[in-house]
């Protein structure tokens, strides 16, 4: 049984997220070792995500309480974060809900920014680093192999890939009519997120200059020195807003971080320190949920752009874009359990096959010592047990895909008193 418990920037505070990101490369082998029943695990840590993807021995009992319980004594462990610490800040998903959730995330789907390609290569690394432990399994290694073909599916077919930057050049986009040159503007960055980063580059590309940024959790100096712009401390943000010409917010705070008391300012301050002239200020709210509170709109001068707005004028593409790549993933999670399916009843289908063609060799032996010369009996006799085994194996596979491949291998050793070997289902796993 596959098991996957998820910490993300969906449940947990991104203090959290980034003291678990600091996890430790140990922490998969000592996951496997501190309970039997986990034969495999697969750990993917980045800034806005931690997750394992274990594989869980299912005839334990409560064998994914035990998963869980062992993880969060693991990542205790090698971080320090305490279990009673994750309480609420984790989601436990099993079987199919899995696939989908592993699918989604390396497209991107489920990361800050959808789209952002940064993901899939993290998905990778997160898997050859379990080959490296020894902690990966076959089914573990189909599972993240076909993420990574879903992920590639989506990029080539959906419109996902330039959602996120979309986003942000629709909102620059309908800046146009307001600004004259982007380059003697003061811009006022709030945030430092993935999406800054993409309202960064857009706001270069387009030509601004004048760029400082602000993060009300305190990481403006890291990002600043890292972009090469102005940080803003908290004691000068105020001020910064009031006399900046275009604020542009994209922070995961879940409540306003601007308002009207940060853009009022005097008229004798506005005349002498905002290049606007007569111009207004414009606002561009890309936060969700909303970063500014909708009072400032009321304000004389200040003009106010948010993610409603935007997404009216987006291109119907990229608008479904999400929905096209959900379509992709749902589709490449039925194929993954199919062929999960057909696998499980390959044991049974190898050992009927063992069992017929062994017959088969005997009954050709025979035939050669009566003197069949021209090898028109064992050709015969090749054909026949073709066709004899064409409809025991289809209706494996079908028997399989329905979750009832329990039944075929009842057959067979009921029928022929036969039973898969254990090397057989090894192989056909590895295969």
């Amino acid at each position: 049984m596959l098991l996957c418990v998820t910490a993300s920037h969906k449940t947990a505070s991104f203090e959290l997220l980034e003291r678990l990101s600091r996890t430790p490369d140990d922490v998969a082998c000592t996951l496997v070792k501190l309970a039997p029943c986990v034969q495999g695990a697969v750990v993917l840590a980045t800034c806005n995500r931690f997750e394992a993807y274990l594989e869980i021995d299912e005839p334990v009992t409560a064998a994914g309480a035990i998963g869980v319980e062992a993880l969060l004594e693991a990542v205790e462990s090698a971080t320090g974060v305490a279990a009673t610490e994750l309480d609420g800040a984790y989601d436990v998903y099993s079987g199919r809900r899995v696939t989908e959730h592993l699918f989604a995330v390396a497209s991107g789907l489920e990361s800050v920014v959808p789209g952002e390609g940064e993901i899939a290569g993290q998905v990778r690394r997160a898997l050859k680093s379990a080959r490296k432990d020894g902690t990966t399994t076959p089914e573990l290694e189909r599972l993240f192999q076909r993420a990574s073909q879903a992920q590639r599916k989506v990029k080539n077919v959906t419109a996902l890939g330039r959602a996120g930057r979309s986003l942000v050049r629709l909102a620059l986009e309908l800046a146009d009519s307001r600004i004259a040159d982007w380059s003697a503007e003061r811009v006022l960055l709030v945030g430092t997120g993935a999406y800054a980063a993409v309202t960064l580059a857009t706001l270069r590309e387009r030509g601004a200059e004048n760029i400082s940024v602000y993060s009300p959790s305190g990481r403006a100096q890291i990002f600043a020195a890292k972009h090469g712009i102005r940080p803003v401390a908290e004691a000068d943000y105020a001020r910064t807003a009031a006399h900046s010409s275009l604020l542009i917010t994209c922070t995961t705070a879940t409540e306003p971080v601007l308002g009207p008391e940060h853009l009022r300012r005097p008229v004798a301050a506005a005349s002498a320190g905002c290049p606007l002239g007569h111009r207004n200020q414009l606002v561009v709210d890309l936060g969700m949920p909303r970063n500014v509170d909708p009072a400032v709109a009321v304000l004389e001068g200040v003009a106010l752009l948010d993610l409603e707005t935007i997404r009216l004028h987006a291109p119907l593409e990229e608008l479904q874009a999400t929905d096209a790549a959900r379509s992709v993933i749902r589709d490449a999670a039925d194929t993954f359990h199919l062929v999960g399916a057909r696998q499980s009843v390959t044991p049974s289908v190898v050992a009927l096959r063992s069992h017929i063609f062994a017959l088969l060799d005997t009954e050709i032996d025979r035939a050669r010592a009566r003197g069949d010369e021209d090898g028109k009996v064992e050709q015969a006799l090749r054909h026949l047990a073709g066709v004899l085994l064409h409809t025991p194996t289809t209706r494996a596979h079908e028997l399989a895909a329905s979750g009832r491949a329990d039944e075929f291998t009842a057959a067979l050793a009921t029928l022929y008193g036969i039973a898969p070997e254990e090397g057989d289902a090894a192989a056909s796993a590895t295969a």
